[in-house]
């Protein structure tokens, strides 16, 4: 399938794999901002014009127009901007914060995606006491409902999410027009709303609260929760088939709001707004509304998870992080994969939120602050690139919506003590493993002896006419042939296994999403070849595959292993992740009966 065509099925399916985040906010977005604003008609307006705008611009500004005009092999996300940003920049201090920059936005994204599962789950389970004769259950049984439903969703991870993302499109498209009908609805009964896309209204509903209106923002930015998501996954469905979904996407969430705002004017007491509006338009089909709702949230949930690992290939492939055992699910589609281990740990963490904070409100105070921080970083990056590039109006545009970003990131900030710091706490984790990985591998690259490519080869020459051959091919992983690496050294020369042929094997990373190009360079001397791989980032480099069509039929695979020995506590660190993650022979897919690692010893 033509991944830039519309067609209804491509449309369809971006709603399931790109929309569940954004298009479960209504559910709790009202219900929270009312928490802390009072209810008057004229607050009611206000919030529904800030809401309005935020999509418009935060959604279909940064991401739909400006993010998702800046792709590399069709992909979006933080890694791409940071690649397209890369070449164009003359210093390595500027070079190093870009880096940082892209490593705290996905970490940001790794916070947010334990918070989206805890929040969705909590707020579709807590509608449930609307039903009759369910007014007085316990919250206790809510949050073990919850975690129920996390159980579920983690453990179905390693079925891979091909095979059911053909039903998500289908339900997420019965869910918006279910926002869109009953939002239509209750405008009926309250017309006044409408007014609110007249930006006025949430700017005079700003002035007239002061302080408390501009903190606000910090709960009005949950309806655009989900928007970095239209770049992201970019890659799976493609721009335009996005593109078109967000329109409906979009019309169905601004007639929603509306809707539970109209709903609001008449019964200002409510608390959750969506599930109380649905009961009191459709009586009996309240209890399937609530089952949409629950599968609603899950694929929101499980299109999130989808992403970080997504997130965490990228960064394996571009070596900024360590690797993890990955599985991959899906022959057809090389994005569908499987990472066990962060999966697990997603779940530990979501668990441990829903417990700890119980109810979708009081989480909600936490939420929001890694949405605008990513957003931030996404609008700085642009601003940069569209800069270098010297596209003056789109910068100009870049430069308004990240202002904006960074009044959304302020307002925020208030929510740190009510919780907001744990969003940050998790986020702190995958960002402390990213820099102390990288600095650690930088450490250890400058401690290591290599051996020049004229000393080598003059060596090789030497010790090969002294010395027994073994009969057959062997491979050594090298990243080139300028600087050897000590541990090819030491098994040739100190150990004397020198084979007839000494296939040198260089897997290289592009900074663009696919491609993959395979070739033998001039052989420098008779009995070593070079064979070089190189391949996109978001690429499945099938090694073993990769020497049987070249026509390699290797006996011994040698790749060299670092033992650190080391008494500095944060070397400690790196050399635990060191042991901790599997050996690249895993993550390429060797045949194990033929691997040997050499161990070199590295002091740090």
């Amino acid at each position: 399938m033509d991944m830039q065509k519309i067609s209804p099925a491509s449309v369809v399916k971006s709603l399931g794999l790109v929309f569940g985040d954004i298009g479960t906010s209504p559910i709790y977005t009202l219900a929270v901002i009312f928490l802390m604003t009072e209810r008057t008609e004229a607050n009611f307006i206000g919030i529904l014009s800030l809401i309005i705008w935020t999509l418009m611009l935060l959604v279909t500004v940064e991401y739909a127009w400006l993010a998702m005009s800046l792709s590399k092999g069709g992909e979006g996300g933080t890694i791409v901007l940071l690649s397209i940003l890369r070449p164009m920049l003359r210093s390595g201090k500027k070079i190093g914060v870009a880096s940082v920059l892209a490593f705290i936005g996905v970490s940001l994204l790794v916070g947010d995606g334990v918070i989206t599962p805890a929040i969705t789950t909590l707020s579709a389970v807590e509608g449930l006491v609307l039903l009759p004769g369910m007014e007085d259950t316990p919250q206790w049984v809510l949050v073990s409902l919850a975690l129920l439903v996390a159980v579920f969703l983690f453990s179905v991870q390693k079925k891979g999410s091909s095979k059911l993302s053909t039903l998500f499109g289908p339900v997420m498209l019965v869910w918006f027009g279910a926002l869109a009908c009953s939002g239509l609805a209750a405008i009926s009964e309250a017309p006044a709303v409408l007014k609110a896309i007249n930006p006025w209204y949430g700017i005079e509903f700003m002035q007239r609260n002061g302080l408390a209106g501009f903190f606000v923002l910090s709960e009005v930015i949950l309806c655009a929760t989900g928007g970095e998501a239209l770049y992201a996954d970019m890659g799976h469905m493609g721009r335009k088939p996005i593109l078109a979904a967000w329109g409906l996407v979009f019309t169905a969430l601004i007639l929603s709001y509306m809707g539970q705002t109209a709903f609001l004017i008449h019964h200002p007491d409510t608390n959750n707004v969506l599930f109380e509006m649905i009961r009191s338009q459709s009586g009996w089909l309240y209890a399937p509304f609530l089952v949409l709702s629950l599968l609603a949230t899950i694929i929101a949930s499980q299109s999130l998870i989808s992403g970080i690992f997504s997130i965490m290939y990228q960064c394996m492939a571009t070596h900024v992080m360590p690797l993890f055992k990955v599985d991959y699910t899906s022959k057809e589609m090389h994005s569908q994969i499987y990472i066990a281990s962060v999966n697990w740990a997603l779940f530990v963490a979501v668990s441990l939120v829903i417990i700890g904070f119980q109810e979708s409100h009081r989480l909600a105070a936490a939420y929001g602050l890694a949405v605008t921080g990513t957003m931030t970083i996404t609008g700085i990056l642009m601003v940069w690139i569209f800069h270098l590039r010297k596209r003056p109006w789109l910068c100009a545009a870049a430069v308004g919506i990240c202002v904006l970003d960074v009044i959304y990131l302020v307002a925020n900030f208030y929510k740190v003590p009510h919780g907001g710091y744990w969003s940050l706490v998790i986020a702190m984790i995958p960002l402390a493993v990213i820099l102390i990985y990288t600095q650690g591998q930088k450490a250890v690259y400058q401690r290591m002896l290599p051996m020049n490519r004229q000393d080598f080869i003059e060596e090789f020459i030497k010790q090969k006419k002294e010395g027994h051959t073994i009969k057959g091919t062997a491979i050594f992983f090298l990243r080139s042939l300028d600087s050897v690496s000590p541990y090819i050294c030491k098994t040739m020369f100190d150990n004397g296994i020198i084979y007839e042929n000494n296939v040198m094997l260089s897997i290289s990373r592009t900074y663009e999403p696919l491609g993959l190009e395979c070739h033998f360079e001039d052989s420098p001397v008779e009995g070593i070849q070079m064979f070089t791989v190189t391949a996109g980032y978001m690429e499945v480099v099938d090694v073993d595959a990769i020497l049987g069509e070249a026509g390699i039929k290797s006996r011994a695979i040698f790749y060299g292993v670092e033992d650190i020995l080391t008494r500095s506590p944060l070397w400690k660190i790196y050399a635990t992740i060191k042991k901790l993650a599997p050996p690249f022979v895993q993550f390429y897919k060797l045949p194990l009966q033929s691997v040997h690692g050499v161990i070199s010893r590295i002091v740090l």
